[in-house]
């Protein structure tokens, strides 16, 4: 491969979104993922990062839509992409790259790439036979058509993903030879990151081995006459490219192709619906331009609703946009890394929402907070020192386990939020604010406040200190799930802003050097309202 020096030291992507239809939680979801790693690596210390998401243009469905919309295909696609955009400012998407497909930077992108695989021999022109998929804008295999009968008794083929019909067709178009990339892919597979979670790893290696996906040429160019809102084959004015290899193109394209600034991406985030592009015929095509495939495809499930399949003739689609209208972007945000979980589908329920947000962020984490810094018990306002000495007098076995939990916290949520698993992470920071609340109980600070014994001081203000201590910690490793609320917590602990790194997430006991008070911030802080039903 041709490995093209990192002028960035962290590439991350989303799938650029189709502008067919508006966006949805699933859309939100894919980039939550993407946003909340990115996060995460600029806070390990890597600040030449790349994150790119956009749309994806053309194509029929796009023709279809717009055409029903009523609009022109340009002003439905500006229109549908401004709501991508306005979703990545609205949930604190942390992009660096916004591209869309219609740029005519992309187009030439696509145009160089298609001569690049030509030059190669990589490409020839024929007849091509298949079933074909409109709804998917797809030749279909044999095996992922599922055949039914109609209401007459007829037999009818559809697509097993999407459920649409599909008709025989037979066109000239080009093709691409991908039977030559198969032991390509089979060594790129071979790599366990390569495709995360393992199961969709394996998932591809069975269409390969079992039902020969990548044994046939696939077609990469539509007719004109039936695809027009798409970018011209090179040198054929009644050929246009085919969807898929224009919008993989994109990844390319941030990165100034064909003059690459750095290659390859280190993270790709993709629904599971898309797989098959992404893991098949987007590392043959890069392999077969003499690129390096991404490092790693990080591939999530699908959201249901309530337990049903989201979809528009059920009217159970969720808007990002009213959610966080309704919600707030923390509790969205909060909710979807919490229960998200990329191997399996998961549940989006607004009952079940309320109930986490309430009893996790209003409560475990907010509630804690506010008790710390109320007058009640902390009248002068600070975030005592670390004295060791009290610390191993008054909390050392009292409070071992809290101890214990917190000193491996970073260690083990940023293994979790390397792997992609943020449910994990988040739920191993709830267990620590648990405990944190549990010993603050145990303690009973209200009593100390009470008493004027030196010894009776000198625990409760150690005592705020770990519980002080704890939320600083657990601030951080939150930071790249909920950054906003993070950043409150933060600031009302008067953290300065370049002592928020994750190495600065080690509890200053373990340091085992002595602080000073550090005055709160004056302003009242309530980290997370509850929400109403």
């Amino acid at each position: 491969y041709k490995y093209t020096r990192a002028k960035c030291d962290f590439f991350i992507t989303t799938p650029i979104y189709y502008v067919n239809s508006s966006p949805h939680i699933g859309h939100l979801y894919s980039s939550l993922i993407a946003d909340a790693t990115h996060r995460y690596h600029n806070l390990l210390g890597k600040c030449e990062t790349v994150f790119s998401t956009g749309t994806d243009e053309h194509g029929t469905k796009v023709q279809q839509a717009a055409t029903t919309y009523g609009a022109s295909y340009k002003d439905f696609c500006d229109k549908i992409s401004q709501e991508y955009r306005q979703m990545n400012n609205k949930c604190d998407i942390s992009c660096t790259h916004f591209v869309r497909t219609t740029d005519a930077e992309h187009v030439i992108a696509v145009g160089e790439f298609w001569k690049e695989l030509s030059k190669r021999g990589h490409i020839s022109s024929g007849t091509y036979k298949g079933w074909y998929c409109d709804a998917d804008e797809a030749f279909l295999a044999d095996h992922q058509i599922q055949i039914v009968k109609d209401n007459n008794g007829n037999e009818i083929r559809l697509s097993v993903e999407s459920g649409r019909t599909v008709s025989w067709v037979e066109e000239y178009n080009y093709k691409f030879h991908l039977s030559q990339f198969k032991s390509d892919l089979k060594e790129w597979l071979k790599c366990d990151k390569s495709i995360q979670p393992e199961k969709f790893r394996r998932q591809v290696l069975q269409w390969i081995d079992e039902h020969g996906l990548a044994d046939e040429d696939i077609s990469i160019s539509r007719p004109k006459s039936r695809v027009h809102w798409a970018i011209p084959v090179p040198g054929d004015g009644q050929q246009t490219v085919y969807v898929w290899l224009d919008a993989l193109v994109n990844y390319l394209k941030v990165m100034g192709y064909p003059k690459l600034r750095s290659w390859p991406p280190n993270v790709q985030v993709i629904g599971k619906d898309i797989l098959k592009f992404h893991a098949l015929y987007w590392p043959a095509f890069l392999i077969a331009a003499g690129l390096e495939p991404p490092k790693t495809l990080m591939v999530h499930s699908h959201w249901t609703v309530d337990g049903e399949k989201m979809s528009k003739s059920k009217g159970n689609v969720v808007c990002p946009f009213k959610a966080v209208d309704s919600y707030g972007v923390n509790a969205m945000r909060y909710f979807l890394l919490r229960e998200g979980t990329p191997h399996s589908d998961s549940n989006y329920s607004e009952v079940k929402l309320l109930r986490v947000v309430n009893s996790e962020l209003a409560d475990t984490l907010g509630n804690l907070l506010s008790r710390c810094c109320g007058r009640a018990i902390n009248q002068q306002q600070r975030f005592p020192p670390f004295i060791e000495e009290d610390f191993n007098l008054y909390c050392k076995e009292s409070a071992k386990d809290l101890i214990k939990m917190v000193n491996s916290l970073p260690d083990e949520v940023g293994q979790h939020y390397l792997e992609f698993n943020f449910y994990k992470g988040i739920s191993l920071i709830m267990s620590v604010l648990r405990e944190a609340n549990r010993h603050f109980e145990f303690t009973r600070p209200w009593e100390l406040r009470k008493s004027l014994q030196n010894e009776d001081i000198r625990r409760l203000n150690i005592l705020l200190y770990l519980i002080m201590e704890t939320l600083r910690v657990c601030g951080i490793v939150l930071s790249p799930v909920v950054p906003d609320l993070s950043s409150k917590l933060l600031d009302k602990l008067n953290i300065p802003s370049v002592q928020r790194s994750w190495i600065d997430a080690r509890p200053t006991w373990s340091l085992e050097k002595s602080s000073v008070a550090v005055d709160l911030l004056k302003d009242k802080v309530v980290l997370f309202k509850r929400l109403e039903i």
